[in-house]
């Protein structure tokens, strides 16, 4: 009950919490000495921390990680989260971009934290072929089917020196090692796996390499939404310009975001603090819900924001909006 309380109080006004205030619930019903006792044993266990000798204390990740898995609150969606949810899902929308965008805008507002989802078949979009067609000495154009049947053509420019017939070596190798590798996955198997591959058949192959990364780089800005990616700089913990920064420059960089919900299982799921695998979010709390369509898994939506995060908000917020996606991603998908 006491830790409860003081997650609560620490969530809504972002200041250590002493025990006097928290003697002043009605629903606690124990002194201050009673209290301070409590506090102190919460302490020596790990759930909380003390930032200054004279000050209250705080949640530490261990006390987050309680109170997440077993004293916090959902309750109802207020009348006017229902209305926001209500009124996007009335909405006639024609693209499954615009859907997903508006999901991240929908949330960003109604949390005051950063919203990140990722479109359909983000993980599951394969490399199906890859074929390289030469325009002349210096110029090509690639040609990249994916196992949804999208097919991209890119043109580019070949390093000087390197002829025609060493790109056609590369495009064996390359199709006989990434077919049926994700899309978002084949820039780092190029570079872990390949580069060695190549280097036994192909001179400047480094060089190739970097041309190849260009020419297979996923589009991931049309599979990446994020909404109020700006909101950390409202939320007090975040006063220091440093701290804030690695977390926007990790926002910008769409590979990092991805590593982020790789290993992300379905259903609702929360990281707090170092439980998360970027080391710019260690601060941070990440809540993730994946959504699905007749058992098919879509995509994931996440917030992001700090751990002193309102936990029960956010969860009952990504499960009403995970569970009813499919109202308006079904027709693009049956």
């Amino acid at each position: 009950m006491i830790l409860n309380a003081i997650v609560d109080d620490y969530i809504r006004y972002a200041e250590p919490i002493g025990s006097r205030s928290i003697s002043k619930r009605g629903d606690v019903g124990f002194s201050p000495a009673t209290i301070r006792n409590e506090m102190s044993d919460l302490e020596e266990l790990g759930f909380l921390e003390q930032p200054h000798t004279s000050a209250g204390r705080i949640p530490s990740n261990k006390g987050y990680r309680y109170y997440v898995d077993h004293l916090v609150q959902y309750g109802a969606l207020s009348t006017h989260e229902l209305g926001v949810m209500k009124g996007f899902f009335a909405e006639k929308i024609n693209e499954v971009e615009q859907a997903v965008q508006q999901v991240a805008t929908i949330l960003s507002g109604l949390t005051n934290y950063t919203s990140i989802v990722l479109g359909p078949e983000v993980f599951n979009t394969t490399l199906k072929h890859l074929q390289i067609v030469p325009l002349d000495e210096r110029t090509a154009v690639a040609i990249i089917v994916t196992s949804t049947g999208h097919v991209e053509n890119k043109t580019f420019t070949l390093p000087e020196g390197i002829p025609m017939a060493e790109v056609e070596k590369i495009t064996a190798i390359l199709n006989a090692k990434l077919v049926n590798v994700p899309i978002v996955q084949l820039r780092s198997k190029l570079y872990n796996e390949i580069g060695s591959e190549l280097s036994k058949y192909v001179d400047r192959y480094e060089e190739l390499l970097h041309v190849v990364e260009d020419v297979l780089k996923a589009d991931e800005q049309d599979r990446i939404f994020l909404g109020g990616a700006t909101n950390m700089l409202t939320q007090p913990e975040f006063k220091d310009v440093d701290k804030v920064k690695h977390i926007l420059d990790m926002l910008d960089e769409k590979p990092n975001l991805m590593r982020m919900f790789t290993s992300m299982p379905e259903g609702i799921q929360v990281r707090i603090g170092t439980e998360n695998s970027v080391e710019a979010i260690n601060n941070c709390s990440l809540i993730t819900a994946s959504y699905s369509i007749e058992g098919q898994f879509l995509g994931t939506i996440g917030i992001l924001g700090p751990t002193r995060m309102e936990y029960g908000k956010v969860i009952r917020l990504l499960d009403y909006l995970s569970r009813d996606m499919s109202l308006i991603l079904g027709r693009w998908y049956k």
